[in-house]
């Protein structure tokens, strides 16, 4: 089990008994400062200071306790919070989590978010800078496959979901979180809090939206935001159906939660 939150809800009270059932736990903190946390968060400044307290009594716990969660913080990167860059890389250290990784911003599929893709190849040695301060006990890594890809896609059909599928905080099951509005609602599979998941799996909606999405009705060039969290999952099944690649049998290097892949 693993969990990704933006850490304010999380009870203090609370973190002993839910550390040691987690493979991993992600924060997703774009800022390490009060007064630029509450303007790209969208909260108020002592949002902060909660959040702060929040992760590193997780690293103590953790310590203390010689847990195996993996802890770590996220930044969802948009050009304009590239000050922020540095100041994180050095927060991730002095909090003691084991990573802080460096994602681009993923606009939907009408470009309303306005991500200027072509921006963050300014960003190259800044973001090379923050990788600097990993060392052997915390890693600083930037998703650079989906930082310069300037949000386009190589491959056509959605294959992806077949092994990642989301769900909404409603219980929404859908191929992944971009279809969750209602407007694609032909994209809706069922719902946990109405049936269980394994019988969603095993219904005629699920195999009906999952042969759509590897047809050749869907594109996902056109029809979705960009670079979703199936991505490199369908970069790499696309070219093995297109025979680009071949299938690889075996791992030499077994990755870390590879239940969650």
């Amino acid at each position: 089990m693993a969990l990704g939150t933006n850490g304010y809800l999380l009870r203090d009270d609370k973190l002993e008994e839910i550390l040691p059932q987690l493979t991993y736990l992600r924060f997703n903190i774009s800022a390490a400062d009060p007064k630029r946390y509450s303007q790209i968060m969208g909260c108020k400044e002592e949002c902060f200071s909660k959040v702060y307290k929040t992760i590193k009594e997780c690293v103590r716990i953790k310590k203390e306790k010689k847990l195996s969660v993996t802890i770590g913080l996220q930044m969802v990167l948009l050009p304009r919070f590239s000050d922020q860059l540095i100041p994180l890389a050095k927060l991730g250290k002095e909090l003691g989590v084991d990573y802080t990784v460096i994602k681009h911003c993923s606009d939907d599929e009408k470009g309303r978010l306005g991500v200027d893709y072509e921006k963050y190849f300014d960003l190259v040695d800044i973001l090379k800078e923050a990788e600097s301060y990993s060392d052997d006990e915390y890693l600083v890594k930037a998703k650079w496959s989906k930082i310069l890809s300037q949000g386009k896609r190589r491959y056509i059909q959605c294959y992806g979901p077949a092994f990642i599928m989301q769900l909404s905080g409603s219980g929404l099951v859908a191929p992944c979180g971009m279809l969750f509005n209602n407007r694609y609602n032909k994209f809706h599979i069922g719902n946990i809090a109405e049936k269980s998941f394994k019988e969603i799996w095993q219904s005629k909606k699920y195999w009906n939206v999952i042969k759509l999405l590897s047809s050749q009705k869907f594109d996902a060039r056109t029809m979705c935001g960009s670079l979703c969290l199936q991505h490199k999952v369908n970069e790499h099944l696309w070219d093995i159906k297109q025979n680009n690649v071949a299938a690889e049998e075996s791992l030499p290097i077994m990755p870390a939660h590879i239940n969650f892949i």
